[in-house]
């Protein structure tokens, strides 16, 4: 029994250093593979970097970032003003014709965008950007920069790379912008609500980044009284508003995604319901329209279609 277990305890240990060689040579081949990176560099200060970039630093010191650097910094990275976010600069004062020898954020530079929205994400994590990493934006290789201008401020807030929130959203989302230049659409452009107010541009749990868990419930946050609960739903209603409307805008009045009646037949049949007078011929541009039609349509009996509390209201019609 006790040279059995010597022979294990020996061929354990032949295991062991073998296995130990192994990892060291693939440890140390792997480390004389990989070439050094460029060495850091060394800060500045603010002084050597408005000698050429003049008209950028003019512009930079009206920004919420110069006041907070330069009045009341939290760290000497930040007290070094241009370097906080560019990084240390005495490599590009070396050689300035040289692009990768400091961090830049503009259109096309040769900073992966992942290393410039960790300079961002630095300061600026956590919070309305908890939800970023595998958000549409980050995996669709968006920088911080391509919505923000933090060199100079355009916008009365947040530092925006347009004028507005609406301008810097529509840059990309053209087709929203089109839609809500349609007849019946969101007053966006009238001034009472932003993008923002519905999406967090920064990432959500939710699709379309929306900001509550479930569309409905963004919808309920203005349209209060289609919440609920009511003693007779609407079975569309309750699983989605886009079942009925569009969210931006629609060339149909109230934002729906079809008129009146025809919305309604797409779930409602002829089978079992008077609803023959429902048809193309009888609308107001028809031949011989039915007054009983004209306006609201089938809501001229049903006018609760969100839901009734009314006990006559089995059929929407309280």
């Amino acid at each position: 029994m006790k040279v059995t277990n010597v022979l294990l305890g020996v061929r354990w240990t032949a295991v062991a250093g073998l296995l130990a060689w192994i990892a060291s040579g693939f440890i140390s081949s792997t480390a004389t593979s990989e070439s050094p990176g460029p060495a850091p560099g060394e800060y500045v200060g603010m002084g050597v970097c408005a000698d050429c970039h003049n008209l950028a630093a003019n512009l930079w010191a009206h920004t919420i970032h110069a006041k907070v650097f330069l009045g009341n910094p939290r760290s000497s990275a930040e007290a070094s003003g241009c370097e906080a976010c560019h990084g240390p600069a005495s490599r590009h004062v070396e050689n300035p014709g040289d692009p990768s020898t400091i961090i830049r954020f503009s259109f096309g530079s040769p900073t992966p965008v992942g290393q410039q929205n960790e300079m961002c994400l630095g300061c600026h994590s956590g919070g309305e950007r908890i939800h970023w990493t595998s958000s549409v934006h980050e995996l669709s290789d968006l920088a911080c920069s391509d919505c923000h201008n933090p060199m100079v401020e355009l916008s009365s807030r947040g530092l925006l790379a347009n004028i507005s929130t609406n301008e810097t959203c529509f840059g990309c989302h053209k087709t929203q912008r089109s839609e809500f230049r349609r007849r019946s659409h969101m007053p966006l452009l009238e001034g009472k609500l932003s993008c923002t107010d519905c999406h967090n541009p920064h990432g959500s749990i939710s699709e379309a980044m929306i900001r509550t868990p479930t569309l409905n419930d963004t919808c309920f946050g203005c349209h209060a009284e289609k919440r609920g609960p009511f003693l007779f739903e609407h079975a569309p209603v309750a699983e989605s508003c886009l079942n009925c409307h569009q969210p931006h805008g629609s060339n149909h009045e109230m934002l729906l995604v079809t008129a009146r009646p025809l919305l309604c037949q797409q779930c409602h049949s002829v089978i079992g319901h008077p609803n023959v007078l429902l048809t193309r011929g009888q609308l107001a541009r028809g031949s011989a329209p039915n007054e009983r039609l004209i306006g609201r349509s089938c809501q001229n009996c049903h006018s609760q279609i969100h839901g009734s509390n009314h006990p006559s209201g089995a059929k929407f019609h309280r």
